[in-house]
């Protein structure tokens, strides 16, 4: 009973000091959203039952469920922006203290959250259009779709079957609409939190080109299907899209995740002269032979790298981009030592270049 009372009573303590910070919002706030998200909240937690005696699992579930509505209501009143107010920081470090539960992708609570914070995305973007800079939405793990005025581009998509459990993962459907929405879908590398075999074949149905490295899905029908463009460092490719009607400038770089996984760290240059640069699970330290260079060779806009990515430092000045939004947070098919949290990347990426913090489902317009 130790470690449970335990984790009960950081979860509350959690609790206690974001609602300390809520307190203020509702003493500042002047919009009636805001005001409405805190009632919400409160309203759920003055009808807990008296106690859970007896019933522990029902008891974390409702702890649970408590925390991620509290959390909403923060992601909601401080979306992604720069500098990061406080009460967006308590709630993404209120996020780690529920994904990092062992049972975390077991608990309807969360997947709950995550199909809701998907649908959410999915609803934005199918309502989007952009007319400066560009869009970015934020998905499980490494997921990426950016849009700008001419195209949409979608990175590392899953439906999250990786955290090992369906009742988590997106449907079909909910993959289709988002590739209705989308050019083309790059795939770093063949690690299912990144490779998704039904995303890529939901893609190819509809024509659009899936990019990837040449070792995924060796051996089975869809390999012949896939496109496989040349690994070349700094050297700039097209790829046709959109029927043939618009081609993309794409440089894939020779990436890898330790020595023998081939990794493509993707740098696409829009029409509208914006570029993005998404690394997948880059990690292996010869790489920086070419990572030193690639901001004196090319200009990087938004640079997404895994969060735990070898040297961020290093890594930051080699890409030398306008903005960092980080990746690869709680992957809840990882271990909980290797579930990395948004609050290692205050420490991680506390780099002399803008950095964003984003969770599941979140958007950012980016403006050059």
């Amino acid at each position: 009973e130790c470690p449970l009372n335990e984790v009960s009573m950081k979860r509350v303590l959690v609790v206690l000091i974001l609602f300390a910070g809520f307190s203020g919002v509702l003493n500042m706030s002047c919009t009636p959203k805001t005001g409405t998200a805190v009632r919400d909240v409160m309203s759920e937690l003055l009808a807990a039952p008296a106690n859970f005696f007896d019933r522990p699992e029902e008891y974390i579930e409702w702890q649970t469920l408590q925390m991620l509505n509290v959390t909403k209501a923060a992601l909601s009143n401080y979306p992604p922006t720069l500098p990061e107010p406080l009460e967006r920081t308590m709630a993404m470090l209120m996020l780690d203290a529920v994904f990092h539960d062992v049972e975390a992708p077991n608990r309807p609570s969360v997947q709950s959250f995550h199909h809701q914070r998907a649908l959410a995305a999915l609803h934005q973007i199918q309502n989007t259009k952009v007319s400066r800079g560009a869009m970015i939405w934020k998905l499980y793990n490494m997921g990426f779709i950016i849009r700008t005025q001419s195209l949409t581009v979608a990175f590392d998509v899953t439906r999250g079957l990786s955290s090992n459990s369906e009742a988590f993962s997106l449907s079909d459907r909910i993959i289709q609409e988002i590739a209705d929405q989308c050019d083309v879908l790059f795939i770093s590398h063949r690690h299912d939190d990144h490779a998704d075999l039904e995303v890529a074949r939901i893609f190819l149905d509809q024509g659009k080109p899936v990019v990837a490295p040449p070792d995924i899905w060796k051996g089975l029908p869809i390999y012949n299907q896939i496109t496989h463009l040349e690994r070349k460092s700094h050297e700039k490719q097209l790829l046709p899209i959109q029927s043939g009607d618009l081609s993309l400038e794409v440089i894939v770089y020779p990436g890898h995740q330790g020595a023998d996984i081939a990794n493509n760290v993707i740098l696409i240059f829009t029409p509208e002269g914006i570029s993005f640069c998404h690394t997948g699970d880059q990690s292996l330290m010869d790489d920086f032979a070419w990572i030193d260079g690639v901001g004196n060779n090319h200009k990087v806009d938004v640079l997404i790298p895994n969060c735990w990515t070898t040297d961020p430092k290093r890594s930051a000045e080699g890409y030398n981009p306008k903005l960092i939004i980080p990746a690869h947070e709680n992957e809840l098919g990882h271990s909980i030592d290797h579930r990395e949290a948004y609050a290692l990347n205050y420490s991680r990426w506390n780099v002399p270049y803008p950095t964003l913090f984003m969770t599941w489902g979140e958007s950012f317009h980016y403006k050059p």
